[in-house]
């Protein structure tokens, strides 16, 4: 007997659409949300959008990358101060730049002679169409990540105040405050993204004061990783308190205390890979206690696939998903429970090229509630009601159709204002500004 089709949305209702191009991040302050985009054809890096009307939000100002080897996807803001990333493209090709010196070396010494490009592709994993591309990224190196810091009192017209150069691929996804940027990013004498914390008190000259890494990146000081090439790496802090919570990727989790600012270490972990296949992206504390407890939630990101062939190979393997942990003893983190969503929950599950899984929740708890609004791909927001932590409940959700010619939905990032209005991003194209409604 056929499954029934998947219903596309309970409880949740859609206020206004925007046919935005796809997007990394989307943060709301006030009548106005900052995008970051996906790399697109038109250099598309940051936009910024009029929300008072959430029933006809409209474009303000957008930004350009700036560079066409860089995306911007990320941004953040505060006040009248933005921060947007600087991160490569191409990435898998740039690091076959990386890895090329050493190999050509290596391989003469085998053959006695020059490898060819097709000896070189086969070592590298890439095509030998491929070579000419990596060899010019060995010879001209990436030099544009790190982050931009803008003034954006006049949304209208956004004006650059600095762009910060830190190392390798540049900056991913972030975190800042009045004070502080938390900047996710590769550092010269570490393997993987490390955290670099910045003082933004003069926001024109950033000023680095700290940074935190996992014991093992830092190969410049003698450290030896334990996992295999960049496995264990920050993906981004997000603060609650005096501590940072850290998603390490395949590294699990870790809680840092920031107490004194200049000096972060860590006081708790906790690393569930494996057996779980799928790495950690988010954590998070909350501002609460909930049943007496310290709670925590961490969320996974759902892997790509390419292809049919691919996607078939999943079936049946564990999807990203939801976490809970009580963290009341931080140096004993225990999980307490765990929510996916069913294949059938979503008719575009299983289409290639897109992912169906877990990726982000929202960022800052506001404590005045228990639900945890996530973003889950072709699964679209998932809303999720932790008030038993133990026993995540599913209290609504919203799928949207594909849009674009796209062959299906990947809702990437998920934000929630102070109306309790919820805005839900694609990666490929389209932003839904949604109300949810307890029945």
């Amino acid at each position: 007997m056929d499954q029934a089709p998947a219903k596309l949305s309970h409880n949740v209702t859609r206020l206004g659409h925007l046919d935005l191009p796809g997007a990394g991040q989307i943060l709301v302050d006030g009548n106005y949300a900052y995008v970051g985009h996906i790399t697109n054809k038109d250099g598309l890096g940051t936009s910024i959008l009029d929300v008072s009307n959430p029933k006809e939000p409209r474009v303000v100002s957008q930004l350009p990358v700036g560079d066409h080897g860089s995306h911007s996807h990320k941004a953040r803001a505060v006040g009248e101060l933005m921060i947007t990333n600087m991160e490569q493209n191409m990435t898998a090709i740039g690091r076959k730049a990386d890895e090329l010196p050493k190999l050509r070396t290596v391989m003469k010494a085998e053959l006695g002679r020059d490898p060819t490009h097709a000896e070189l592709a086969a070592r590298l994993g890439v095509s030998a169409a491929d070579i000419p591309a990596v060899e010019a990224l060995e010879k001209t190196p990436y030099n544009m990540g790190g982050f931009k810091v803008w003034d954006v009192k006049d949304k209208k017209n956004p004006k650059l105040i600095t762009h910060v150069k830190t190392h390798g691929r540049g900056t991913h996804r972030f975190d800042m405050d009045a004070n502080y940027a938390y900047i996710s990013t590769e550092m010269p004498g570490y393997i993987g993204n490390i955290l670099v914390i910045y003082d933004l008190k003069n926001p024109s000259k950033p000023e680095e004061i700290s940074r935190w890494h996992i014991p093992g990146q830092h190969i410049a000081g003698g450290e030896k990783p334990t996992w295999p090439g960049r496995q264990h790496r920050l993906h981004h802090t997000v603060r609650v308190g005096n501590r940072l919570f850290a998603g390490c990727w395949h590294g699990g989790v870790r809680i840092v205390d920031v107490t004194d600012i200049r000096k972060p270490h860590t006081i708790g972990a906790y690393n569930y890979h494996p057996p779980m296949p799928e790495p950690s992206h988010t954590f998070m504390g909350l501002t609460k206690k909930i049943n007496g407890r310290d709670i925590a939630v961490a969320i996974d990101e759902e892997d790509h696939v390419h292809n049919d062939a691919e996607v078939a190979k999943r079936r049946g393997r564990p999807h990203a998903a939801l976490w809970t942990f009580d963290i009341t003893d931080t140096a004993n983190i225990k999980p307490l429970g765990v929510f996916e969503v069913s294949e059938l929950e979503s008719p575009w599950a299983r289409v290639a090229p897109g992912r169906f899984g877990a990726h982000q929740f929202q960022e800052h708890w506001k404590g005045g509630d228990t639900l945890m609004y996530c973003a889950w791909f072709a699964g679209g927001l998932r809303i999720v009601d932790i008030a038993d932590p133990a026993s995540p409940q599913e209290v609504g959700w919203f799928i949207p159709e594909p849009v674009g010619g796209k062959p299906c939905p990947q809702t990437n990032d998920v934000e929630v204002d102070d109306r309790g209005l919820v805005y839900a991003a694609d990666r490929y194209l389209g932003l839904d500004i949604l109300e949810f409604k307890r029945p």
